[in-house]
């Protein structure tokens, strides 16, 4: 059901582009197009995943007795599939989209140079989700895989990186619109805190074990530093570059306050990078340091409100297609999931909140609140735009299924959440 309209709008044969300047678009739209299939496959893979792992928590026998499909091998391909495959995908091709159309000009490099970026990184996904089975792995959240799978995603990155930066060196826009400032940070900083937490040594060449340069309380602020900016820049800033380009978009409204977007990405930048230590509240880390955590996320709340509060208002006088335009419940609904999880998150990092729903069922349902409610539901309503423009159609195949889709995930992330938050409050 998640991605039936989308997948039965690709099938249909091509009906020619409205777009004018489409011929120019053609080598990156097709970059973009190999992107967005992958997003969708990697989505029901990643979902399969999770129901496996939740099948794994009621009947554990569920493994089958192998210890390659336990429950340690399975949960991290379930995160992986999701953060990296499913929506690094979608924000790699959304990011090549936005960049051609706000900058005017074609994507940087040669159709076989965007062929080697995709193709590369579904390998990094095969090789990261390989090694996990193999029980290849560094127990570190968000970076389970391996040197060797480290080194090569940061050479894909590196490729990733160049090709958007060159698009937009040579742009015909003089104006750098404010969705690619999300963008751009959200390729330097997850470059950065990639290669910094994965410092590690091989044992040998030839083999998938290493060990970290860092150690103990160090090597942990270092993990939770990274851990917490994957979420801040690769499932906050980015997707917030998607909300930035595609809300305005589908509402047909311009951004409801430029000046106010400017003041969201600088203080997400500025703030987010040191909120880390607040996952290791009552550890050893030091108490300076876990308090530093915790004022820096209680100062997130403001900017992370102002970008919800500007997206929300841009709908202003297009509230009434909320009736008609499924696609656009879907981006609403994602930036109401954003107040949500960045109201929530702060609250949790306040030291005494913390030591009542740190090792709760609470901190799942905030994880998927974020996950499901804002990633998601914004990929699929950026999905369900961009499908139609770059396969020509002039419009989905069925805006019912679309509708039915958008209901049947609302009430079924409720009732997740809703069932962790209840379990949290009977543990605490």
């Amino acid at each position: 059901m998640t991605d039936l309209a989308i997948s039965t709008t690709l099938s249909i044969p091509a009906a020619g582009r409205p777009d004018g300047d489409a011929a120019s678009y053609d080598a990156g739209d097709a970059a973009v197009r190999m992107f967005i299939q992958a997003s969708l496959f990697w989505c029901v893979a990643g979902l399969a995943m999770g129901l496996w792992v939740a099948l794994l928590l009621v009947a554990p026998t569920f493994n089958l007795g192998l210890e390659w499909t336990s429950f340690g091998r399975v949960r991290p391909i379930h995160t992986t599939l999701i953060v990296y495959a499913f929506t690094g995908n979608a924000l790699i091709g959304s990011s090549f989209f936005v960049a051609q159309r706000t900058c005017r000009t074609a994507l940087w490099g040669s159709r076989e140079l965007h062929q080697l970026l995709f193709g590369c990184y579904q390998i990094f996904v095969l090789l990261a989700v390989s090694g996990y089975v193999m029980g290849a792995t560094q127990s570190k959240e968000y970076a389970e895989f391996e040197w060797y799978t480290d080194l090569f995603l940061l050479g894909v990155w590196l490729l990733y990186a160049t090709i958007l930066v060159r698009t937009i060196l040579q742009r015909r826009e003089r104006h750098i619109y404010v969705a690619l400032w999300f963008y751009l940070s959200f390729v330097i900083v997850v470059g950065m805190v990639h290669t910094l937490n994965n410092l590690a040594v091989p044992v040998s060449f030839t083999g998938a074990k290493s060990y970290p340069l860092l150690s103990g309380v160090q090597d942990a602020m270092v993990q939770w530093w990274f851990g917490h900016n994957i979420v801040g820049f690769f499932l906050t800033a980015g997707v917030v570059g998607m909300m930035y380009y595609f809300v305005p978009k589908q509402a047909e409204r311009p951004v409801y306050s430029y000046r106010l977007s400017i003041v969201h990405f600088w203080s997400l930048v500025f703030i987010y990078i040191w909120a880390g230590p607040h996952h290791l509240h009552y550890t050893v880390l030091p108490d300076w340091a876990q308090t530093l955590g915790m004022t820096f996320s209680i100062m997130l709340w403001m900017p992370s409100w102002g970008g919800m509060i500007n997206g929300i208002m841009t709908l202003s006088g297009a509230w009434d297609k909320l009736r008609t335009d499924p696609v656009l419940r879907f981006l609403v609904t994602s930036v109401a999931f954003y107040g949500m999880s960045t109201f929530e998150g702060p609250l949790m990092a306040i030291k005494p909140v913390n030591a009542l729903s740190h090792y709760t069922d609470w901190t799942v349902g905030h994880v998927h609140s974020g996950a499901l409610g804002w990633v998601a539901f914004m990929v699929f309503g950026s999905l369900y735009h961009l499908v139609p423009r770059l396969w020509g159609r002039e419009r989905l195949y069925s805006v019912g299924l679309v509708s039915l889709h958008f209901w049947t995930a609302s009430v079924g992330i409720l009732l997740y959440i809703a069932a962790m938050w209840l379990g949290a409050i009977g543990r605490a």
